[in-house]
């Protein structure tokens, strides 16, 4: 997909999870290990602009439709001049359900020079309320079985802003490689390098794999598509079959 335009929301590729009660991801119900860290890169990742060229500040949220079902979830938000942003269409869920995971940690890895303004999309954006039907006891189930250590249960502490979703793992939004953006988080985190999934659309930041990270390159944005691949390569780096 051809970049340096923003998307409008038309643009978007199709979620391949489309039913309102999807079931939950088959990455969470085969008893086999997850990374311990998703890492998300932003800009043409998490969200289908680049935050430093095409966003206005400030930035406001778009109040949903009162008779809308989601009516207390922002999703939207515009700048001085209008125009609108958000996220692909499955990172909230994405990062809701990741969040809730016991033993897992993400965190967020971008280059963009206008950290503040990243920051402040992540505040204002919100992630869905709850899951779908069915999901939390996957998640309990994921909790206690061999793959999550056992004996767990899911987190308590439910994200509301899309920011809080990364309060496991931080935030890294500077100008530098994104091997400093690795060392940086591997500290904070204590996570070895091996136990990381990074999401990136660039083909450069493969550099990261140099350190142990396992990188999934992405091209059309975060989906549930590009996640299970992430994390069946993941698996593959650790031998898991």
């Amino acid at each position: 997909m051809a970049k340096g335009k923003k998307l409008k929301p038309s643009d978007y590729p199709a979620s391949p999870l489309s039913p309102s009660s999807p079931p939950p991801p088959s990455w969470l119900l085969d008893n086999l290990p997850l990374p311990r860290l998703f890492v998300f890169d932003l800009d043409y990742t998490l969200w289908p602009f680049y935050s430093d060229i095409h966003i206005s500040p400030p930035v406001k949220p778009v109040q949903p439709d009162p008779s809308s079902s989601s009516s207390t979830t922002i999703t939207t938000l515009s700048d001085r001049n209008g125009e609108l942003f958000s996220l692909y269409p499955d990172a909230p869920l994405i990062l809701r359900l990741l969040a809730s995971l016991p033993g897992v940690k993400i965190a967020v890895a971008s280059k963009s020079p206008v950290g503040d303004l990243c920051r402040e999309v992540l505040k204002q954006l919100r992630l869905p309320p709850s899951l779908p039907p069915g999901w939390a006891e996957a998640v309990e189930e994921y909790a206690a079985s061999d793959a999550a250590g056992g004996g767990t249960s899911g987190k308590n502490t439910v994200p509301k802003k899309v920011i809080d979703a990364f309060s496991s793992g931080g935030l890294e939004i500077y100008e530098t490689s994104k091997i400093r953006h690795f060392e940086v988080i591997a500290r904070r985190t204590g996570v070895a390098f091996t136990d990381m999934l990074f999401f990136d659309d660039e083909r450069p930041n493969l550099e990261v794999e140099t350190l142990g990270v396992t990188m999934r390159l992405i091209r059309d944005g975060l989906s549930w598509e590009e996640v299970a691949r992430g994390i069946e390569q993941w698996r593959g780096n650790q031998g898991v079959v």
